[in-house]
């Protein structure tokens, strides 16, 4: 099985990245800091890692063409938060909104387009989304309404192509540093592991569900069951 996991250098990329590669797949991973990358997933068997930035087309091309074919999995995991501390809407500067798009709606859809020549039949595009894509909170305009954009974009491709697994997750609140950064000088601590997410992203990857949009929490009593 072959796949490709953005945003792999740390998080919950991380950690389905190092749980897909003990289950045997092949994967092609990045993430924008090549040290971090590379240190991170030393010693993975079959993780080829590309250091870049998803919003690059020839980083993307270069991702694709590193994991070859039949593409199994494509998991659009990286993710731009925004500023920190988290403005509102009426201060949100739109050229760091602009950047919050790419990555969050354009990059992800980019990635899915070039792959989708490559997809084998019922293969999997999960897409990470948060609460904060439905819910509506004070700071979390820039960043929730991209994630809502792009679980849109993911509803309409699993409408057009039925062939396909087509997913939005809400993986939870997690001790990230994108979680920190959200919340800067609080302690986090208390927030579960990103690891607790990824038998919820292991639900979606290797079980039955139709298309749709999932929140970790509930998936972990379906693989409970």
């Amino acid at each position: 099985m072959k796949g490709i996991v953005t945003g792999a250098s740390r998080g919950l990329g991380l950690a389905l990245t190092r749980a897909l590669a003990e289950r045997g797949w092949q994967l092609a991973v990045d993430a924008r800091d090549r040290g971090a990358l590379e240190h991170a997933v030393r010693g993975l068997d079959g993780v080829v890692a590309l250091a870049g930035d998803v919003t690059d087309p020839e980083h993307l091309e270069q991702l694709v063409a590193a994991v070859g074919g039949p593409i199994d999995l494509v998991v659009n995991n990286a993710s731009a938060l925004g500023p920190s501390p988290l403005p509102a809407l009426a201060a949100y500067p739109l050229g760091e909104l602009r950047r919050v798009y790419d990555v969050n709606v354009l990059a992800p859809l980019a990635l899915v387009q070039l792959t989708l020549p490559h997809l084998s039949d019922g293969a999997r595009i999960v897409n990470v989304s948060s609460d904060a894509a439905i819910e509506a909170y004070e700071g979390w305009g820039g960043y929730g309404s991209s994630k809502a954009a792009l679980a849109q974009v993911t509803a309409v491709l699993a409408a057009e192509h039925p062939e396909l697994r087509v997913y939005t997750v809400d993986p939870g609140d997690m001790r990230t540093q994108m979680q920190q950064d959200a919340f800067p000088g609080e302690d986090i601590s208390d927030r579960p592991l990103p690891e607790e997410s990824v038998p919820s992203l292991l639900e979606l990857i290797e079980g039955d569900l139709s298309s749709g949009f999932y929140r970790a929490h509930d998936l972990v009593e379906v693989s409970t069951r």
